[in-house]
């Protein structure tokens, strides 16, 4: 056990794990964080958490888990919640906040922290057929 004090909180956000990496895809209700996850998870990615997001520090890394009530259950809209595969205790190395005002050409880089540990953020529209590959590209280069 070390000695550095675990540090959590919980997002309103859905994760999902592509590789050993998790995003995080925050948004309000209606935003389309569970299918952009669904999208992402027709590409190879695997659940983590729908809708809320246990994020606990960990030795300068925040790790994503699905609070037990709702692991391995996503909300998949028109048809209902279903059961599904997923991961825990994933390496979050992308957030994602949707939005439908998305700048062209984002100048500064954007960061927040999350359970005391900074995470780098990127802006997109869940409702863009390219959404799932505009994530993957983002987290390409962050873990590059």
């Amino acid at each position: 056990m070390t000695d550095q004090t675990l540090t959590s909180e919980t997002l309103h956000a859905t994760a999902v794990a592509i590789g050993s990496h998790a995003v995080l895809i925050e948004g309000p209700s209606g935003a389309g964080k569970s299918d952009l996850a669904l999208r992402l998870i027709d590409r190879g990615a695997v659940l983590i958490s729908d809708d809320r997001t246990i994020l606990q520090a960990d030795n300068g890394t925040v790790r994503a888990t699905a609070p037990r009530t709702i692991a391995g259950r996503i909300e998949v809209r028109g048809i209902g919640i279903l059961p599904m595969q997923y991961a825990e205790g994933v390496e979050v190395a992308l957030l994602v906040r949707l939005t439908d005002a998305v700048e062209r050409m984002p100048l500064e880089t954007v960061e927040r922290r999350i359970a005391g540990i900074v995470i780098p953020e990127i802006a997109l529209d869940a409702r863009e057929p390219s959404a799932p590959i505009k994530v993957e590209l983002a987290l390409k280069r962050q873990i590059a």
